[in-house]
């Protein structure tokens, strides 16, 4: 049973308890103990076993087993995951600080080809294009103003 437990123990405490449960029933419970404080739940789930102690003796060892290697497989794979999502924020960053520069040099290329102290070219009116308006055009409401007619011929 603490051979199967070795690759476990390697970077953290276990706890192990034993229970009886009835006159011929055991239950006992491998519990690991978060190794750091920001480490994945999962990492800390407990086995529980439960049986006569004939039983435990003869199956504990390879539960134990199955328990620490898929234990093993789950801590390395969030640690793939985290190093994967770590490169891609990464990346991520690189990238869009790789845009700004480029917008940057950009407007510093658009701003150098302009001249200084020339104003932009202004469109020139084609045929049959009345230009800019002279006085601001007024806007129609949904119902047309009330006038006196409108009232029923009575003058307020």
């Amino acid at each position: 049973m603490f051979v199967e437990l070795m690759p476990l123990l390697a970077g953290r405490t276990v706890l192990i308890t034993v229970a009886k449960v009835d006159d011929k029933t055991l239950r006992v419970n491998v519990i690991p103990a978060q190794a750091k404080a920001d480490e994945n739940p999962a990492l800390t789930t407990p086995l529980t076993y439960t049986g006569p102690p004939e039983e435990l003796d003869a199956e504990l060892g390879k539960h134990l087993a199955g328990y620490v290697q898929t234990h093993q497989q789950t801590a390395s794979t969030l640690a793939e995951a985290k190093a994967t999502m770590e490169a891609a924020a990464k990346a991520a960053q690189e990238e869009a600080k790789r845009k700004a520069e480029e917008r940057k040099k950009a407007t510093v290329k658009s701003s150098a080809t302009a001249a200084p102290g020339s104003t932009p070219p202004t469109a020139s009116p084609t045929p049959g294009d009345p230009g800019p308006p002279s006085a601001p055009m007024e806007t129609l409401g949904l119902f047309p103003p009330a006038t006196a007619k409108s009232q029923g011929g009575l003058a307020l």
